[in-house]
């Protein structure tokens, strides 16, 4: 591909400044360029980092010390932090707990369950709480079910405050119960006998019901015959109610999405119920949600997965509620619970100058980069990477990275380039966001750490993908 006039007068530009275009420290990479001018993308909202481990200078800086937002290339300062903090073997309990014993098998009060912020609760570890209540004995609960989800505090924040769309799982709100994610899993198939569309729901709350609205039509399998549309309302008597309306054409397999309908404590409790009876047990009474206080017995405990493989959830999927859950765990020990935004943003800033990483223009947000706020620039998110390379746990911080080609968020990125499965990346995408960022082990055997970071309109991953590729060739 030749070098259009506007691709010509970049190179240009850097050549009277002394900077070539093409295997350069100060410049961008030919390759690089030119995917630019592709994208239509403006080279001042493209900022690159790149500096190989053990050496003191960059290999390469592009507009490094300007303050982007990363998205959710931030996910690896907060999975940093945490690991310096708290350690790869830091855990979370759940407990269940109730004033009295049981006796013959029979709760006469309340249980309690008592969240500290597992970010992993998910519904098989939520089962073996319920299992292990049911080994204790526990047959029958005659109280109500008390959520105790105090050990944090996230304010008024709501799940559609971000972008509008509430009911999606990568915007739910943080809770120190967070079971499941709050998601449920829907398949929707056509039922040619019975001339219906079947609605699947895994896991389904008990306290959730499914009105199915959905007309099976003919035509074909297409986005204009397949519409599903939801509601979800109060149905009364704790019950939320999702009402699913639209068509669905016969011709067309099955189609699977999660949604997140039931919120926070009402759908721990929901799922709890559903569980709970699944197994046999029985709950005469309803929701509660309170503090619990002191003089109460523990029945059973859950212990959640250790923080280095919760890292990799967080990295390789882009968890964001995992994400955080992490940072308002930071703010929780540091100061002490309820965990706050504010208090974790607090403990993230003391950690970092701790660590002799001072960022002038940092701004954590959230922790997860689901935020319009959040800001760092290249150079510092490599320095970042760097660190954490050097540091007690950069094999367990770098193996949390999505494997180019294979795996995580990049398994469809890379597959068929040499680079496949040496690059631990993490990626980040937001409206006008596009950044990368990670480690790359190069063909020569040398290792670098990069982060790319384009902010403003256009569809930067082509240029993404020719800067990793020309620091692999390296």
């Amino acid at each position: 591909m030749r070098c259009r006039p506007l691709c010509a007068a970049i190179v240009a530009v850097l050549m009277c400044v002394g900077v070539e275009a093409s295997e350069t420290v100060q410049g961008l990479p030919e390759t690089v360029v030119k995917a630019l001018v592709k994208a239509k993308i403006p080279p001042d909202s493209f900022s690159v980092y790149v500096q190989e481990v053990g050496r003191d200078k960059a290999l390469l800086a592009y507009h490094a010390d300007v303050p982007r937002n990363p998205a959710s290339a931030m996910k690896l300062v907060t999975t940093y932090l945490a690991l310096e903090m708290l350690g790869p073997n830091f855990t979370w309990t759940t407990t269940a707990l109730s004033a009295g014993v049981p006796r013959g098998g029979v709760l006469e009060g309340d249980l309690w369950l008592k969240g500290q912020g597992d970010p992993f609760l998910v519904l098989e570890r939520f089962w073996l709480l319920v299992r292990e209540l049911r080994l204790r004995g526990v047959r029958e609960i005659r109280g109500d079910l008390v959520i105790d989800n105090t050990y944090f505090d996230v304010g008024d924040i709501r799940p559609g405050d971000f972008d509008g769309r509430p009911y999606s799982p990568y915007n739910v709100i943080p809770d120190a119960l967070l079971v499941n994610f709050q998601s449920v899993n829907f398949s929707f198939r056509p039922d040619l006998a019975a001339n219906r569309v079947e609605i699947l729901a895994d896991p389904l709350p008990a306290n959730l019901r499914i009105r199915n609205q959905i007309q099976l039509v003919d035509g074909r399998c297409t986005g204009r015959t397949n519409r599903i549309n939801f509601t979800v309302a109060e149905a009364g008597s704790g019950r939320d109610e999702a009402t699913f309306t639209g068509r669905y054409s016969r011709r067309c397999g099955e189609y699977r999405v999660a949604r997140s309908l039931v919120a926070g404590p009402s759908y721990a409790y929901g799922l709890f119920r559903a569980l709970w009876e699944e197994s046999g047990g029985t709950l005469r009474g309803g929701l509660r949600v309170a503090s619990a206080g002191d003089g109460l017995k523990t029945l059973a405990t859950l212990e959640s997965l250790p923080l280095s493989d919760v890292i990799t959830s967080v990295n390789k999927h882009s968890n964001n509620v995992m994400a955080r859950h992490l940072l308002l765990t930071l703010g929780a020990e540091r100061f002490g619970a309820p965990g706050t935004v504010e208090k974790g943003q607090r403990a993230a800033a003391m950690e970092l100058s701790r660590l002799g990483l001072e960022f002038p223009e940092f701004n954590i947000g959230n922790g997860a980069g689901l935020a319009r706020e959040t800001r760092i620039s290249a150079r510092n998110l490599t320095r970042v990477l760097l660190a954490a390379e050097s540091g007690p746990y950069g094999a367990e911080f770098e193996s949390s990275l999505a494997l180019a080609g294979l795996d995580g968020t990049v398994r469809r990125r890379f597959r068929d380039a040499e680079s496949k499965g040496r690059m631990h990346l993490k990626s980040g995408t937001l409206n006008g966001v596009r950044a990368m960022a990670g480690y790359i082990h190069s063909r020569s055997g040398r290792k670098f750490a990069v982060s790319v970071i384009q902010n403003g309109k256009g569809w930067g991953d082509e240029a993404q993908a020719a800067m990793l590729l020309w620091v692999y060739r390296q």
